[in-house]
């Protein structure tokens, strides 16, 4: 690795929305500097999880270096794959820091298809982004047209690290796998100084020491060097045992030769939260040590334990967005053959406490909550507070009317309306954290046969008029179904869910009311009906009275039976309720 001075090295990015085509450019890439073999299976390859091989995107980053001759000089490119899905823009911040320049890929309805259409994308990049036209590079990564120009324009275009080799070695994590023999696999890039196996480094942010067993490119597999100069990007391999070890952010540094370490990255921060639950409880131990491993992988997900009467034991996850939900939850079933139960989503709301008691109390005036059983009552709150978002929506102008009613439906507020072009418009809105978080997207796709593209970005809170809703079985509160709702919005949801309540309920010998509650007031009701004997079978004709003291002495039995006998929901009832309420 010796043989590539620092002005022969280009650290570089793929930046794309999601489905543009970042990872079919990175195949073509990775062909024409030979690192691999170019055949027809050559899809995603850098997209390892099954996971992303299934939904088409690109979940975990990924690098390669990429060995490649121009005018007589040896460089290296190194690769860094980005996700695209905004839920993973953590993974790209991490990523885009070891990097001194992007590729940036955007659809102009790829130029190999007839309904292509670069030029009209081409203004309205400049017009939105500010980048001349003349700088696009028109290419087809699908059938390598003019892929080659790309590679040029990285080594012309974006500089070479700026980095000190002779001074003592900085590098910065930026992302991590576990292996189940070697360990924690870290990936790193090195801003000064030089590592090589049997060093002894320190990590800044733990301050454990550890000594090097192995390091190496990643081409786009691990292929160890000797060494790894300064402004080149690896792995490393160091015995580190423990899922928390390598904090993504973190500096390593040479034994007693400490350095100051690189800015760290703001640890990413949950927006969704969701109970989950081993669908058998004698699977507890084995679903968490799936869930500890899967974290290593994805440090941007929190776990607490929780536990609940109807479902046990389990743990409330936080996660960025809900494809991350369902990707975490996804690669449970492929990875570790774990079934959970998940519980429906909710975001992370706040709660101004009135009374200086319960200021003690918590140790603090202003409350996180992520656990809608634990949202407190109002008589204790000056105000509730919900996260919003802001959000932008790019769709052809048709569809305006419908995606604006859709939004209004949503309680977001119109912030801007921009043109881009003769017949696109930009749209920004100011969402509810909590309206978009389980089918906005869908619904958006839907609405507008798939052309509409959204992405949103953190914007604070704002108070809300926010309410607890019970789901109440005859009477008694069902803790796993509690939600927090708007008070505009409590009756319509109260009643779906009782509705779905009633479906999945079995029939009992008494009957059950389904019940939605805010507080003591009743919003909804469904009703299961009891199973009746028919104790008029026997009575052929005769008077009228001994019928009705048969059916009176039915209807007593089944009042006493109602008193003491309890509603006991079902494990697959509460899957049935949860899941359709999600997809809902």
């Amino acid at each position: 690795m010796s043989r590539f001075p620092v002005e022969n090295i280009r650290n570089f990015s793929i930046v794309a929305h999601v489905d543009h085509g970042k990872s079919t450019l990175a195949d073509r890439l990775l062909e024409l500097t030979g690192t691999i073999d170019k055949t027809k299976n050559n899809k995603q390859v850098l997209d390892k999880l099954q996971v992303e091989r299934e939904r088409g995107i690109t979940v975990k980053a990924q690098t390669a270096s990429l060995f490649h001759n121009c005018e007589g000089k040896q460089y290296l490119l190194n690769l860094i794959d980005t996700p695209g899905h905004v839920d993973f823009s953590y993974e790209v911040s991490r990523s885009l820091s070891a990097c001194q320049g992007v590729l940036l890929v955007v659809d102009a309805n790829e130029i190999d298809l007839k309904n292509a259409d670069p030029e009209r994308v081409e203004n309205q990049i400049e017009k939105v982004f500010d980048i001349p036209s003349d700088e696009c590079i028109k290419i087809s990564a699908k059938l390598g047209t003019n892929v080659e120009s790309v590679l040029q324009a990285v080594i012309e275009r974006i500089p070479p690290p700026k980095v000190h080799r002779k001074n003592p070695l900085r590098a910065l994590v930026f992302d991590s796998t576990f292996d189940q023999y070697r360990g924690v696999i870290a990936n790193v890039a090195l801003f000064d100084g030089v590592v090589s196996k049997g060093d002894k480094i320190v990590s800044a942010h733990t301050q454990k020491t550890y000594e090097v067993n192995e390091v190496g490119v990643l081409n786009p597999n691990e292929q160890p060097t000797h060494k790894l100069y300064a402004g080149q990007v690896g792995y490393l391999i160091a015995g580190m045992k423990n899922v928390t070890e390598a904090q993504i952010g973190d500096t390593l540094y040479l034994h007693k030769q400490p350095v100051e370490p690189l800015p760290g990255f703001k640890s990413a921060k949950p927006m969704v939260f969701a109970g989950m639950y081993p669908v058998d409880q004698s699977e507890y131990n084995n679903l968490k040590s799936a869930i500890e491993k899967l974290t290593l992988n994805d440090s941007s997900v929190t776990v607490h334990r929780d536990s609940s009467l109807a479902l046990g034991a389990g743990w409330r996850l936080g996660f960025l967005g809900l494809l991350h939900m369902e990707v975490f939850n996804q690669r449970l079933e492929l990875e570790y053959n774990a079934s959970v139960i998940l519980t429906t989503p909710t975001v992370p709301y706040k709660a101004v406490l009135s009374s200086s008691k319960l200021i003690k109390e918590y140790r603090e005036k202003e409350i996180t909550i992520i656990n809608p059983a634990q949202f407190p009552d109002k008589s204790k709150v000056t105000e509730y507070l919900e996260p919003v978002v802001l959000g932008t929506i790019i769709t052809p102008d048709e569809y305006t009317g419908k995606i604006m009613m859709l939004c209004e439906a949503r309680r977001a507020v119109q912030k801007n309306m921009i043109f881009i072009d003769q017949n696109r418009v930009m749209l920004k809105y100011l969402f509810p954290l909590n309206e978009i978080v389980v089918d906005f997207y869908d619904s958006l796709k839907s609405l507008s046969s798939g052309y509409a593209s959204f992405d949103y970005e953190d914007a604070g809170y704002q108070t809300a008029e926010l309410v607890k809703m019970d789901i109440l079985l005859n009477g008694n509160n069902v803790e796993e179904l509690v939600t927090v709702v708007h008070k505009d919005k409590a009756h319509s949801i109260g009643k779906a869910i009782c509705e779905r309540l009633k479906d999945s309920l079995p029939r009992q010998l008494f009957e059950i009311a389904i019940q939605a509650a805010i507080g003591s007031k009743i919003i909804a009701r469904e009703t299961v009906k009891a199973y009746r004997k028919n104790v008029l079978a026997k009575c052929y004709g005769g008077d009228i009275t001994r019928k009705m003291k048969l059916l009176k002495r039915q209807a007593e039995g089944k009042k006493k039976l109602r008193k003491i006998g309890n509603v006991e929901v079902p494990k697959d009832a509460f899957i049935k309720v949860l899941k359709t309420q999600s997809s809902k």
